[in-house]
This record gives C-alpha cells, structure tokens and sequence, in this order.
C-alpha cells in the first residue's frame, strides 16, 4: 500500500464546511434526540420511549396480569432487539423503577424476586427476577389492538412500535417523571388517580374553567411513601398555574408516651425519594458533631413497615421544636421539584399547567376514541358484507350448491351471478357444510341486525362532539371508581398539615437575663444578670459608656445608626464580660461615617417615632425595621449633612418637640403617617440649629421634665395650650424652668 500523499487539487470529492456551522448542526441533532428520545416525557401517555417500548414488548409476549411471571432477561432482551438498541443495564434500570412501589405511585410493572428496597439496596440481576404487566399497565394499553394509536417503524425498519399508548389514565400526573435533558429538566411529582379523573371530568363539564377551579380537585401531589406537605394552598395554586414550583414535604411522626414522663417520637413515613438508610447515616453524623441538641439518640426497628425511633435529650424536650430542628437540617424535610416541561402534543417541548396537561390529555383521549370507533365500524361493515353474503346464500343455495358442483372457477361465477364482492364470495366458499342448518340462518339474521343498530351508533357518536366527550367522561368515571379512594391503591398518602412556627433558635437557647453594654465608639457586650450599677464598667482609654439595658439572651436587639439604617442582632451571639466586647462593625456591615445612634430590644408589638436632626419623621411600627441581614435595612431616608437624630418608642398621643433654638411644639401623634421607609414629613419648622429633643406623652397627664438639680416640673395640658399646635408650626419658647440643655429628662 503506497503512503504516497494525494493532492489536494485530485481531491474534487471534499467538500468545505465550516467548523462552527457543522459543530453547531451536530450539537442540535444531539440535544434534539436527547430531548426527544431520552429525557423529556410525551404529555398524553407521561412515557419516555424506552418504557413505551418496554410496555410494547411485554404486550407483544402477552405477560397480562392473568398470565405466568416471565425473567426480565427474556424481557430485555426483546425490547433491545427489537426496539431500543441501547445498553440492556438502563432498560432494566427503567422497568425496576416501574415495579418499586416506593418509586412509582401506581405500579407499572409487577416484579418478583428483588426489586430493590427503600434503603436503597439495588435491585438483583436480571437473570434472577420476573416480570409481568400490572392492571394499571393494561390501562394504559387499553385498544392498541384496535388502531388506537398511530404506529411508526422501529429503528432497524423490520417491525412497528406504537408512537404513543392510548392511556386512559392521566398518567404523566399520576406517576410523574424526571428527566435531565441539554439546556433544560423535567421534574414532576405524583398525584392521586382519583383526584386527576375529577378534575378531567369538571374540565369536560366546563371546557373554561381555570387552573385556580381545578386545583380544588387536585389539592396537591400524592407520594407513594406518603408524608405531609406543609406547603401553603397559595405556593400550590401558583406552582399548577405556572408549571413551576416547589413543594415541602416533611416525615410523618407521632409522639410514644413511656413510663415516667419518658417518651419517644416514631417516624412512619418518610419523605419522596429519600433513601432511608443514607437518612440514618447522615442525621446520626450531624448527631455526633452535636448539631442537634435536643436529640439524644436515633435507632431504625423498621421491618416492612418504616419505623425510626428519635429519642430527645431528656424528657422536658417539645416533640415539635425537636422535630423542627430535624426538619431544617436533615432531610427528614425536602423540597420536591415542579417543572412541567413536557413534549406537548408529542413534538414541541414545553412547560405546560395543570389545565394544559389535562386538557391534552383529553384531545389525546378523544383521538384515540375516534381511532377505535372508525376501527370498529369499518370492522362492522366488513362483517355486514360478509352476512349479507351469507344471508343471499341461504335463500338461493341451490343455485349456489350448482355452481359450486359444476363450474372450474366457483369464485368468478359467484361474483358474475350474485353481484358479490371478492370478500363476500371468499367467505361462501370457505363455509362449512354444518353451518347450512336452518337455525344458522336465524343466527346470522339475529348478528346481521344487531350489527346494523351498532353502526348507526357508531355513526352518530363520531358525528356528535358532545356525544363523545359523553363517552369519553363515561370512561374517565369507571377508572376513577377502579382507584377510588376506599381502595387501597387509590387512597390518599400525603396528608397537608400547616407548618410549625416553633422558634427553634430560641428553643436551643438558654433564656438568661443580660445587660447590653454599648461604648461611645461602638463596642458592644452582654454581661450576664441585669445590673443596677454601670459604674465599675471599663472600657478601652479614651472610650466610655453610651447606653446600657436590660435584656434575655433569647431576645432581639435593634441597632439604629446615625444614617437612618436599622440592625438586628441576636442577645446570643454578643461577646460576653471578659474584655471590652467587639466592635459594631464586626457583627454588622456598617460605614465608618456612621454610629450607633441608638439600641433597644425588639418588641413586634410596639411603633417607633424615627426623627432626623433637621426634623423630619414618622412612625414606622417595629415589626417592619427587623433586618435579615448584616447590611441591615435603610428605614430613615436622609441626606447630607442631614443624619438620624432620635428614635423613640410611641407612647401616649401627643409629641412634644424642642429644637435648638429653645422653642418647643405640642401637636396630636395622628398628624405624624406611619410609614415603612422613607424620608417623612416636617414634625418642626427649625431653623439650621436642628432638633433638641422629642418625647411622645399622654395629653391629659401632661408633660414631666427634671432639670439639671433633680427637681421634677410638670405642666398639666391647660398649662400646654400656649404651646400646642399643628405639625410643622415654629412653636414657642420652651417655658420657665425647662432645662437648660433643651432636653427633657422625663420620669
């Protein structure tokens, strides 16, 4: 063999194709079959090929319910012969998911021998194991033998498969599917049959109700290891109206009283696709790095039924806040997926609602109804034919018995004599002599009328839309009455629960009296017991005490910072006495331009009065300034050189308000809004000297100021009348004895 180079110039049969233009073609013809063939499942049957072919398979060698258990070797073997020239490991993979009833909410497939468990033991070699459709299976099947559904060649061109299963159930709903194709997942979990066949009947019944009608019938997904969702109904409405969402599903447990208060909570079912033993594995591992407090110790004396013993720390434990903590960190809580991303009508991938897939679902079934009514009644004409040949028979059979005995070719001499078709004349011929007896006449008159009263049926149903949407519910109604929920098959095993508010946080706290120790330069601590006296407190050199209060260790503390700019931390997470704390900057991400303007313990009930220096504010109520992270949340909008001057709790329902030009103002609280952020309204017109002081008080009671010797003063509201006012007013010089520094030093 010559290793001599050809020319390029010889070389007429190359053609040029631009790398990125045949990259691109053969990266689309890759991602379309994945999408197509592999991953994405067909809206009307809820089958990917590869169990269509299974299901195919299984039909073709009659392993009906009724019928003897077959090795799914055998199985396997046929489906990748014949139909899925793919590794025999993956279909195997798929039909043992079919027959796990832990996995699939219906069973598909009923498997004997080791199918795998909830533990995740894997199922045994195929060799070992036997199979066989289950009635659910035969739904789905139900008419292929009578042209239901369309058939296409399979992919060596020596047979035919169904392009789809005739399905008369919602199946895609009902046992869900999952699949990850290129550039887009499909993830949807099971429902209840019985729920699905309502909802498709109100659909047929109301052709425009709406996705929010339907989900009154189907109130969520049903898994077949049961559990209880604690989603609420309005995430549920939005997931079926968009075909996307989450739902949270948790263990089902119960709390075992023992003796002596003792008592122990029993896990019977746990979440969708979790495996129990790697469950026990991990929550045992979290256990041991003492992330779970409360628990003591968790033991699996599960046998068919799961049961999985938590036993608390001790008996003064609540189950709730036990299971709680469990919940957030284990995955006796998961969240399941919803994405409807489904091939609609069979060719275009989309994500599609709950009505969208039931409304295909039903086109598909009516479909199929047509296809099995025009089977039959072209059926029924072929049989009409061939009695009204039979019929003509009788009443010339000597003719006939003539021609049979005299003529060479019986068969043309029929057809030229009777006017008879090549079927018709074919089925005299291949008659047997008993069936010429009187009585066999009636019969065949009997069948030839009875046959014509069902094609006119037939006609009429396939001229009348209504009629067959009629049929159609009349099918739906029969497969919600076979998996009803008083059967075992068709109960409900997902149970809807609210989920518990338990603050578990706290609960793993220990609730302690503190004092809340804040520096001029922002140091922060809490040293235990609630001290009277802050003068043996230290700080560093050049700082000193700026405010210290009582509080729990349990208890939230909100920061105000001069910008306007709220901050909450936890009482817990503050350094204790040892030292002079850590610095505000540290535990919160605030500006070096800002500080602590003010601190306090949160209370959700109670309404802040936030004022900047220029004398701008409102009333925000508490609940609303608690920030979820360290950059806290801007509340007080300001600017420069304006910054945040007081934020007080709101008591009573008067302000009273001094600036620095010793001139003070008494207007009604209700002239302040209340906001949630914002820059506010004018409480003062003050000039360039700012704000001095606010207070809020009860009028009838009056105001209380204490001046600089201790003497408390009051002035009673017919002493305040020079003073009151409406908001944004200038006011009047603070009267006689008022302190000094412009402030009050109320009791």
């Amino acid at each position: 063999m010559s290793d001599a180079v050809i020319p390029y110039s010889r070389c007429e049969h190359i053609e040029k194709i631009r790398l990125k233009v045949a990259l691109e073609e053969r990266y689309l013809a890759y991602a379309l079959s994945t999408i197509m063939q592999r991953a994405l499942p067909d809206v009307r049957d809820g089958l990917k090929p590869v169990h269509r072919r299974i299901f195919h398979a299984m039909w073709l060698l009659q392993l009906n319910p009724d019928q003897a258990y077959v090795k799914c070797a055998r199985i396997i073997g046929d489906v990748m012969g014949k139909f899925h020239p793919h590794g025999d490991v993956s279909i195997y993979e798929a039909l043992v998911r079919l027959a796990q009833d832990f996995t699939t909410r219906y069973p598909l497939i009923d498997g004997q021998g080791n199918f795998g468990n909830i533990d995740g033991d894997s199922a045994a070699a195929m060799r070992y194991t036997e199979a066989r459709l289950t009635d659910s299976s035969m739904l789905l099947l139900e008419g292929i033998s009578e042209n239901a559904v369309a058939f296409h060649p399979t992919y060596n061109q020596e047979d035919e498969e169904p392009i789809v299963l005739p399905a008369a159930f919602p199946n895609l709903l009902a046992n869900g599917a999952s699949g990850i194709a290129v550039g887009m997942a499909t993830s949807i979990p099971p429902h209840n049959i019985a729920e699905l066949c309502e909802a498709a009947l109100y659909l047929i019944a109301h052709p425009d109700a709406s996705c929010a009608d339907l989900v009154h019938f189907v109130p969520g997904p049903d898994f077949p290891t049961g559990g209880v969702l604690v989603e609420s109904t309005d995430c549920i409405r939005d997931a079926y109206k968009t075909g996307r969402g989450t739902f949270r599903l948790q263990a089902r447990w119960y709390k075992e009283e023992g003796s002596r208060g003792v008592y122990a909570i029993i896990v019977t079912e746990i979440p969708y696709q979790v495996q129990k033993a790697r469950l026990l594995e991990k929550t045992a591992e979290i256990l041991l790095a003492r992330k779970l407090p409360l628990l003591g110790d968790i033991r699996d004396e599960s046998a068919e039924d799961i049961r999985i013993v938590l036993e608390p720390r001790n008996r003064t434990v609540d189950p709730v806040l036990l299971m709680e903590s469990l919940f957030r960190l284990t995955d006796f809580e998961v969240r399941v997926p919803l994405n409807m991303n489904v091939l609609a009508i069979g060719r275009v991938p989309h994500v599609l609602s709950l009505r969208e897939v039931l409304q295909q679902w039903l086109t598909h079934r009516r479909e199929v109804l047509q296809r099995r009514l025009e089977y039959r009644l072209k059926d029924i004409v072929r049989r009409l034919k061939v009695l009204s040949g039979y019929l003509t028979a009788y009443l010339n059979l000597d003719i006939i018995i003539r021609i049979l005995r005299e003529e060479d070719k019986p068969k043309i001499a029929l057809i030229q004599r009777f006017n008879f078709s090549e079927l018709q004349a074919d089925a005299i011929l291949n008659m047997r002599l008993r069936a010429l007896y009187k009585l066999e006449e009636l019969n065949l008159k009997k069948k030839f009328d009875f046959l014509g009263v069902e094609q006119k049926k037939i006609e009429t149903l396939l001229s009348s839309e209504q009629k067959q949407w009629q049929a159609i519910a009349a099918e739906i109604t029969v497969v919600r009455n076979k998996f009803c929920p008083d059967s075992v098959l068709g109960r409900r095993r997902t149970v809807f629960a609210r989920r518990s508010q338990g603050n578990i946080q706290q609960a793993m706290i220990a609730k302690e009296p503190v004092t809340i120790i804040i520096s001029e330069k922002g140091w922060l601590r809490a040293l235990q017991g609630h001290l009277l006296d802050y003068t043996a407190l230290s700080f560093k050199k050049g700082d000193k005490l700026k405010q210290a209060f009582h509080a729990m260790h349990t208890d939230k503390l909100l920061i105000v910072s001069t910008s306007g700019r709220f901050y909450t931390i936890n009482a817990n997470v503050l350094p204790g006495g040892r030292g002079h704390g850590e610095a505000i900057r540290i535990l919160v991400d605030m500006d070096n331009n800002q500080d602590i303007l003010t601190a306090f313990v949160h209370d959700p009930a109670e309404k802040l009065l936030v004022v900047s220096h220029c004398g701008y504010g409102f009333i925000i109520k508490e609940r609303d300034a608690v920030a979820n992270t360290r950059r806290g949340k801007q509340i007080l909008n300001i600017k420069t050189p304006d910054k945040a001057r007081f934020c007080i709790k709101v008591l009573g329902n008067y302000v009273a308000i001094v600036d620095g030009d010793r001139k003070m103002l008494a207007f009604p609280l209700s002239q302040i809004p209340e906001m949630s952020r914002g820059r506010g309204v004018r409480l003062q017109h003050c000039r360039a000297s700012g704000i001095s002081d606010i207070i809020t008080f009860t009028w009838e009671e009056g105001i209380f100021w204490k001046d600089m010797s201790g003497r408390v003063f009051r002035r009673l509201p017919d002493a305040l009348e020079e003073w009151r006012g409406n908001r944004a007013s200038v006011g009047k010089v603070v009267p006689r004895g008022f302190p000094k520094s412009g402030k009050f030093y109320c009791l």
